[in-house]
């Protein structure tokens, strides 16, 4: 007996939901073999705007659940994926035209990333904070907090370990995230929106867009909202750009040498000084 071929239908993830694009627009995915994958959604302005919104209400109570929490729920995230290796290996080799053992290495770096990053959260306080000598009868403490909304250009290749290794470090942090996936390369991120909706991961601190860089790039650097960048996936030209733009209202912009590093994570986290009189 031979079953309906379902074609999987590949949407936005805004606020915990998978909706279309408001514009009603998509664009076409070749595979590695120039055959049709798959029609992506393409964003508009105002779907980021929509993404923004979610990031935005959904920022504070993920920067104030417990660092442990946060590590919990990015650990999760790699259980989820570990389950779901076969459909991201089947992805990456059809887009990528990679074979399939290195797709399967990409998948469990990946996976790994959601680890390593998982462990730093509950330590970053104790790695980067520090209790400062003053003079005066003071407690004087610095603490690293979020910085608050972050947008994050995936790198093309490797699809879903670019996408990964921009994501984790901004979760870790108690950031809320805008992920823009790679514009020939996005059908990955797209499925880790789906691991990332069912991982205990709180609508709205992860928000993937798909569609065209240079529709979106403008209205991101120009966005008051939108307090940091990471442009792993833009060329020079296009950082230049984002850079320009995103002057008006001081946009910290990021990028980063590959590999997983703690300061990927520190980067867009800011540092509170606290001071406390003696035996009150």
């Amino acid at each position: 007996m031979s079953s309906l071929d379902v074609n999987k239908t590949y949407k936005l993830f805004i606020g915990g939901a998978f909706p279309r694009s408001e514009s009603g627009r998509v664009y076409e995915i070749k595979g590695a073999n120039k055959k049709f994958l798959a029609n992506p959604a393409l964003a508009s302005r105002k779907d980021l705007r929509d993404a923004v919104v979610a990031a935005k209400s959904a920022q504070s109570g993920w920067a104030n659940a417990t660092a442990f929490n946060r590590g919990q729920i990015l650990y999760r995230i790699a259980e989820i994926m570990q389950g779901r290796s076969e459909q991201f290996v089947e992805e990456i080799c059809a887009l990528e035209g990679v074979t399939t053992k290195a797709a399967k290495i990409q998948v469990v770096e990946a996976i790994d990333t959601w680890v390593w990053y998982s462990g730093w959260c509950d330590k970053l306080s104790s790695v980067s904070g520090s209790q400062n000598q003053v003079s005066g009868p003071f407690y004087n403490f610095t603490t690293p907090e979020a910085l608050g909304v972050i947008a994050l250009f995936a790198e093309g290749k490797p699809s879903l370990l670019g996408a990964v290794r921009t994501l984790a470090p901004v979760l870790a942090g108690g950031n809320s995230a805008i992920l823009i996936a790679s514009e020939s390369y996005p059908l990955p991120a797209i499925t880790l929106g789906e691991v990332i909706a069912t991982s205990d991961v709180p609508g709205g601190v992860v928000n993937i867009l798909t569609g065209k860089t240079s529709e979106l790039l403008p209205w991101i650097g120009s966005h008051m909202e939108i307090d940091g960048v990471d442009v792993a996936g833009l060329n020079k030209k296009q950082e230049d750009e984002i850079k320009l733009v995103g002057a008006d209202n001081l946009k910290r912009i990021s990028r980063f040498a590959l590999g997983n590093h703690p300061e990927r994570i520190l980067s867009f986290m800011e540092h509170k000084t606290i001071w406390h009189p003696i035996g009150i």
